[in-house]
This record gives C-alpha cells, structure tokens and sequence, in this order.
C-alpha cells in the first residue's frame, strides 16, 4: 500500500488513475482546482463518481470521500507555492503523480500565461515539494505534442523534441528538462508520459470526439481541418491509466550504460526516463470520424478547414520500451472504444 498524491484528480485521466489506485488499496489524496478552462461541472461529475460531493468542496481544505476511506480531496492551485509546501508537508508521499496542468494546444496561443503559472511555476511546486519529503517517485504527464516538427515516424523517445509547435507543448518538454534537472541534482526518480490523443467516457469536451459527437447528434456540421487529411494515434483512457499504474511501480534507475557521448534523450545516467503512451496505430481522421458516425447512427455533416497553427500533421507511437521494460502495449480497438464513448456521452447529457 502507497500513499499517493494525484494532481489532476477531477481531470479526465487523473480521475481514472485515482479509482485504479483506490481499487488496489493504495490511499490516495487528490488535488486540482476545477478551473473553468471547460464545463467544471463534468469536472465535478468526475469528483462524485470518488464520492467527493460538490457542495462539500473549499478551496484549501480535504473533503473526505463518502464512498472511498483511503481517499480525500483537495482544492488548490499548483501554482500557489505555500499552499503547496504546506501539503507536501502534511504528508509523506511515497509517489507524485502529477496530471494537473493547463491543457490544449489551441488555447496556448490565446491565453498563454496560463501555461506558464500552471505547466511551468506551478510544476516547479511539485518538484520542490518532491525533493523536501524524499519523493520515492514522480511520475508527470508530458504529451505527444513535444515531436513537433518532428517527421521521424514513428515517434521514439530517443527521436529530438527540439522543435514544439506551441507554448503548450514547449512547456511540456519543460516539464522533462526540469525533471531530469532534479534527478539529477537531488537523485529524485522522475518518469515522464507522453500521451498520445487520449479518448474515453468522462474525457474533455474539448476534444474531437465530443465535439464531433455534440456536433451528429444537434444536427451541426464538424469542423474538419486540414481538409481530413490528418493522422492520430487515438488511444482508450483504460489503456492509457494501465500505463500510468505500471509506470508507478516501476521506479526509475540511473542507466549504468548511458553515453554522454551519444546522449539518449529517453533516459539518462540520473533515474530519469520517458515513455510513450500510444495505440501505436495512427487512425485517418476521417476514418474516426466513421466510428463516431456508425456509434451514433448518423451521418455527419462536414466543414473542411485548412490546418490550425500549433496543430501536427500525424501523432503515431513507438510503444516499444513501453511493452519491453513494462510488459503492456495499448490495444483497444477504435471502434470499440468510441462504442463505449458514444454510449457514456449520450447517457451523461442524456441525448
């Protein structure tokens, strides 16, 4: 049994991984602001399904879960540094897993300095508070979105990720730097996720499945961009937190055999590494599209767009240090994934 700080804990992914570690007996305490970056009320969905009642939440204060004795939760920003000393203090952490962030790609070029307080001051936070409790282990979410410009497919950890396309994913790669910073300096074994378009019952609106699903099922036209020649490497929620609990409990090493020489970006002679989590299928846009329109019955109606700035061409995983050092490969199959997806969206906004 671990004690186990979960930032992002009403996020779509950190909401999964809480349930997974409760299931399993580890105590659990969850944290995140419910900030209004989308509808705080799928949010707090995701908090009652852990038996956190809205009406009971505070900002800086546990609320105690009705239904779960191994699990609080806590409202807070990562970025406020005392309230978050004032955490890490009040508990020994065994392991951090930090999925708080400010998400989108998109909404990085219209409201920067959201990314920089939450992804960049509020991950320093984290890792202070890491290296004063002796963290056993931090694992943080980094993102797809570090290739780039990137064209080297598929996307290997050893491959560059000098070259982001938006602030978003330039503070994700941040995010690996300053973990490997602190690995380094102060031994603290870090692990790094990069989630490749992650979709599932309770994700983010934000996201293309929902918006193409609100969109069939009003009778709107989709946005289509690039015309529908884009490629994603869309992978199940359940596949993605088998991943997150693996990495867990797979503490990080220095690599004896690491070159300076011939430095790996992946890993390190500090206990640092960094993991793709991906279908390792890159799925046409347009053939999602058709497992959203066979799930729903109906044909969409399309408005073919030219690409948007920050947007990548494909994201396409290799998996296969994921599936050597940790025995899993994600395999939910698309269309059975969006299945359940489509049964869950209809069922919570009861369309």
């Amino acid at each position: 049994m671990k004690k186990i700080l979960v930032t992002g804990a009403a996020g779509f992914i950190g909401s999964y991984v809480c349930h997974r570690l409760l299931d399993r007996g580890d105590v659990v305490i969850g944290h995140d602001n419910i900030n209004d970056y989308y509808d705080p009320e799928l949010k707090y969905g995701r908090l009652k399904t852990l038996g956190i009642e809205k009406d009971a939440i505070a900002w800086n204060q546990y609320t105690d879960s009705t239904t779960e004795q191994n699990f609080r939760f806590i409202r807070m920003n990562l970025e406020d540094k005392e309230a978050m000393q004032q955490l890490f203090a009040e508990h020994t952490f065994d392991v951090v897993v930090n999925l708080g962030a400010q998400a989108g790609v998109r909404y990085s070029i219209t409201n920067p300095q959201a990314y920089i307080d939450s992804n960049i001051q509020g991950f320093l936070n984290i890792l202070e508070g890491c290296r004063h409790t002796q963290v056993k282990h931090l694992v943080y979410a980094s993102s797809s979105s570090v290739y780039g410009l990137n064209e080297h497919v598929p996307f290997s950890e050893h491959d560059s990720i000098a070259h982001p396309v938006s602030l978003y994913a330039a503070t994700k790669k941040s995010n690996e730097l300053m973990a490997h910073c602190y690995s380094q300096l102060y031994g603290i074994p870090t692990t790094g996720l990069r989630f490749f378009t992650v979709y599932g019952p309770w994700g983010r609106p934000d996201m293309s499945p929902f918006l193409f699903a609100d969109a069939i099922l009003h009778d709107r036209a989709i946005k289509v961009f690039n015309n529908g020649d884009m490629l994603r490497d869309f992978t199940y929620v359940d596949d993605i937190v088998e991943g997150v609990i693996r990495v867990i409990d797979s503490t990080p090493a220095g690599n004896k055999e690491w070159n300076g020489q011939q430095p790996d970006p992946s890993t390190s002679s500090a206990p640092y590494k960094v993991y793709n989590i991906g279908n390792s299928q890159p799925v046409k846009l347009m053939d999602f599209i058709q497992a959203i329109e066979n799930a729903i019955g109906r044909e969409a109606k399309k408005n073919f767009l030219p690409m948007q700035p920050g947007d990548v061409y494909q994201t396409n995983a290799d998996t296969t240090a994921l599936q050597n050092e940790l025995g899993f490969k994600p395999d939910t199959p698309i269309q059975e994934g969006v299945n359940r997806t489509i049964a869950w969206f209809r069922e919570f906004y009861k369309l």
